[in-house]
């Protein structure tokens, strides 16, 4: 498929963006204007007009976002339709997690050969891990304690309806011990257990490195290639996600109107200033600490996405995984 320049390419991108704005704010001034709705969608064929050029997944999401958006506000009846096409997108995640960790934890374990580093790093790792997340979960509580996100939102009579309500007993130490310990994979991988799932895959990763080579190998290449095709799979579901993400904003907005945006803008930014204070105060004083090179550890985690003929391709350092 032909490519538009980079020029052509951002001068759509600018008057898309200004068509759509000056549309919104048109209709917040004159609601009921219908020559809002027309240079909205215009706006928004523009940007459309890009994305179908432009392989990025990020950018189609972006304007699948905005487009859930204007069918929700234009159309509120057929928006609350779509919620089976977020649904669907949030199953395929779901599905994603048991497998993706059951190959992974597999293949690291049995694959090292070396139980007792894979024991002392497992140990440090869990430490590390467990640190963390009490200073992540306190920086989260006090931003959400400050900023006050969602204060004031009222959900619909019937959304709330739909909500699961939470009558199961309080889980004691001992029985959340208990339940962490799958009595049947097959159940608990159905049931989307990721707990258990995750204390199989230790168990039977130490145990596969125990057993001779030759019984070892054809599980250890099985996990290998379950972790891969996992992979993979991700990659196409997530050709999914534009629809996912639209249908879910379309339906929120038809549903409960475009006043649930701002709690949820604000929950957003509130999310995003924890990430920064978590960024700059945690994860860097351990990276100076911990004597890690912060440029090339950064450059070692940059990857391109690139769509072509249909396919991802992700590249780090110029090298396909």
């Amino acid at each position: 498929m032909p490519s538009l320049s980079r020029k052509t390419e951002s001068l759509l991108i600018v008057f898309g963006a200004v068509l759509f704005s000056v549309g919104a704010l048109w209709r917040v001034a004159s609601p009921h204007a219908p020559a809002t709705q027309w240079i909205c969608w215009l706006g928004l064929i523009l940007l459309t007009a890009v994305a179908i050029f432009r392989r990025s997944l990020t950018f189609w999401i972006f304007v699948a976002l905005l487009i859930g958006l204007e069918i929700g506000l234009d159309y509120p009846q057929f928006a609350t339709h779509l919620r089976f096409l977020s649904d669907i997108f949030l199953r395929l995640i779901k599905l994603i997690v048991a497998p993706l960790i059951l190959g992974t934890l597999i293949t690291g374990i049995a694959g090292h050969g070396d139980l007792r580093k894979v024991g002392r790093i497992g140990l440090k790792s869990f430490l590390y891990f467990e640190i963390v997340t009490t200073v992540a979960l306190f920086i989260g509580v006090a931003a959400i304690n400050i900023s006050q996100a969602g204060k004031g939102l009222v959900i619909p009579a019937s959304a709330a309806d739909a909500l699961p309500v939470a009558s199961a007993a309080p889980l004691h130490w001992d029985d959340f011990l208990l339940h962490a310990f799958p009595d049947n994979i097959v159940k608990a991988a159905a049931e989307n257990q990721i707990l258990q799932v995750a204390v199989f895959a230790i168990l039977f990763g130490i145990a596969l490195s125990r057993v001779p080579q030759k019984y070892r190998e054809p599980l250890l290449s099985l996990a290998e290639s379950l972790s891969q095709t996992m992979f993979r799979f991700t990659n196409i579901v997530m050709y999914y996600a534009p629809i996912g993400v639209g249908a879910a904003m379309a339906y929120t907005v038809g549903h409960m109107g475009i006043s649930v945006l701002l709690p949820l803008a604000k929950l957003l930014i509130t999310a995003y200033v924890a990430l920064l204070v978590f960024l700059l105060l945690v994860l860097l004083p351990i990276t100076v600490f911990s004597r890690v090179p912060l440029r090339k550890f950064l450059a070692a985690g940059e990857f391109r996405c690139a769509l072509r003929d249909g396919a991802d391709f992700y590249r780090v350092r110029g090298r396909g995984v």
